[in-house]
């Protein structure tokens, strides 16, 4: 059985080095493994969607060229990207670095290389994924609340009791009450520590969704 973290893909246009990294890197359990000829290739088959580890060669063939292909993904979280390329200049290696690969890889790439790189990312990336996922289902809860449901809970975090809240939001404290419990069970929190937990992670997700959206600009 395989998980989306699984999901690596080789966009490498030399067609015995993509073999190469394919045949070591399938001998891994548990794993999807799909090769490209080209950024676009890669692009045409939709699979910028299914996110995962992602190596690349810097010298794509066609309209999309490495640096393009960067571009595109950068700020993805769910994509961890790894380059290979030679004899870049400062410039390309700047923009490498800044775009989001977590390596560089020297090119030609040494299968082994590759493998023991990728197989030490895929532990972290799964451990991210994780976090995102909890940071999408703390925004996901928190999202169906009412705007006067969000100044409450804005209200609990600065610490406030139902009767403080009622004068700041000239509501009666009862009114505060009701609207509390609504949070709570809309929110699926047992208790306001666990409410404010989530608060805090949803807060994240926005931030996370924020940057991927700067990023990819």
């Amino acid at each position: 059985m395989t998980e989306a973290g699984s999901h690596i893909h080789l966009v490498l246009p030399d067609p015995v080095e993509r073999a190469a990294c394919f045949r070591v890197l399938a001998a891994g359990a548990g794993r999807i493994i799909r090769s490209f000829a080209s950024a676009d290739a890669w692009l045409e088959a939709g699979a910028d969607s299914e996110g995962g580890i992602l190596l690349f060669h810097w010298r794509q063939p066609g309209p999309t060229s490495g640096a393009a292909l960067l571009e595109r993904i950068a700020g993805c979280a769910d994509t961890t990207i790894f380059v290979a390329a030679d004899r870049l200049d400062i410039a390309e290696t700047r923009a490498i670095l800044r775009g989001g690969a977590k390596d560089l890889l020297p090119a030609p790439l040494d299968p082994r290389l590759v493998r023991s790189t990728i197989e030490a990312s895929l532990g972290d990336w799964r451990i991210r994924q994780d976090r995102l996922d909890r940071h999408r289902e703390a925004a996901a809860r928190l999202a169906t609340l009412t705007p006067r449901e969000r100044n409450i809970l804005d209200a609990i975090a600065a610490g406030l009791g139902n009767k403080a809240i009622a004068r700041q939001l000239e509501l009666s404290p009862r009114t505060v009450e009701v609207h509390r419990a609504n949070i709570m069970r809309r929110a699926g929190a047992g208790n306001v520590a666990e409410l404010l937990r989530l608060q805090f992670t949803a807060e994240l997700a926005r931030g996370a969704a924020a940057n991927s959206v700067h990023f990819g600009a």
